[in-house]
């Protein structure tokens, strides 16, 4: 019988460059859910409490903006990925 390990991409998020690489590929996806849902996954790496701090904002201000069916400000969005060490940015098609 085959044994599969559960996957959690959380675990291979683990410095700047691989959580920039990911939420880009986030962005690339049409479904605009998709994006928060790639935060949502950044946040578990790094923890609440520590995005909590860095941002400013509560642990469940936190937690209600990525809840799914969520609808962040952009604001709180930017506030999330500063704090994770990354940028956004746009280029030209």
């Amino acid at each position: 019988m085959t044994h599969f390990t559960h996957f959690d991409t959380a675990d291979y998020l683990d410095n700047e460059e691989t959580i920039s690489a990911y939420l880009t590929e986030a962005l690339e996806v049409p479904d605009p859910d998709m994006f928060i849902v790639a935060v949502r996954t950044v946040v578990r790496a790094c923890g609440i409490p520590q995005l909590a701090k860095d941002t400013g904002l509560g642990r469940e201000s936190l937690y209600n903006a990525l809840a799914p069916g969520a609808k962040p400000r952009f604001e709180t969005m930017m506030k999330m990925v500063r704090a994770l060490g990354v940028k956004l940015r746009v280029d030209a098609l």
